[in-house]
């Protein structure tokens, strides 16, 4: 069990504690702990929050599929968005439920995701259904140019700072694309703007590249 909540975790370890049939055999607050505690570990489900510093999201969910593969990822989540549980499914996650789901709804999710299952709780899945896959990429279409410019290097972990030099901007005006691009998205904060970038198939460039 990876989130990056102490009270989040013990409250979920309460509840999983109401069911015989399952045992929390672990807990990490960020996924570079998840990952180090999953080595040389059995465990037959990982229940993994979507939203944690580092390394965390699309990507954490792929590096686990990739050096895990064995190992069936359930997310829970605050996150409510079809566009977000797209980008968990996308990436090889097995199951999606938010954090205020009943703990039978948790119950039911774990129990078919551990055995080879997929899960998506229902409410959501129902928007899914009706959201297109063509349309989902028009979120960031809203953005111009420069706009989506300034969201990949932010998710790329560049400062308002680098940014301007890059872009021969002033930081002010770097600033003021974030504002209105986060205001078009409707994201509060750095976390969801990533999470919401990631989920659309934007990725960290690597070093040294354009």
């Amino acid at each position: 069990m990876a989130d990056d909540h102490f009270v989040v975790r013990q409250g979920m370890r309460q509840i999983i504690g109401l069911f015989p049939d399952m045992e929390v055999v672990g807990e990490a607050a960020d996924g570079q702990e998840l990952l180090a505690g999953l080595a040389g570990r059995e465990v037959d489900l990982i229940l993994l929050d979507m939203t944690m510093p580092g390394l965390s999201g699309v990507e954490l969910i792929e590096c686990i599929r990739s050096r895990h593969p064995q190992v069936p990822v359930l997310v829970l989540s605050m996150h409510k968005e079809a566009q977000i549980a797209f980008g968990a499914l996308r990436a090889g996650a097995s199951g999606y439920v938010t954090k205020d789901s009943e703990p039978s709804t948790l119950a039911e999710a774990i129990r078919r995701v551990a055995s080879g299952k997929r899960y998506v709780m229902s409410e959501l899945a129902e928007e899914m259904v009706f959201t297109s896959l063509h349309e989902r990429p028009a979120r960031l279409g809203i953005l111009s140019p420069r706009e989506r410019e300034v969201l990949e290097m932010i998710v790329s972990g560049d400062s308002m700072v680098q940014i301007a030099d890059k872009l021969h901007l002033s930081a002010k005006t770097v600033s003021t694309h974030k504002t209105r691009l986060m205001q078009k998205l409707n994201i509060q904060n750095n976390a969801e703007l990533i999470l919401v970038a990631t989920s659309e198939g934007i990725r960290p460039r690597l070093p040294g590249t354009h």
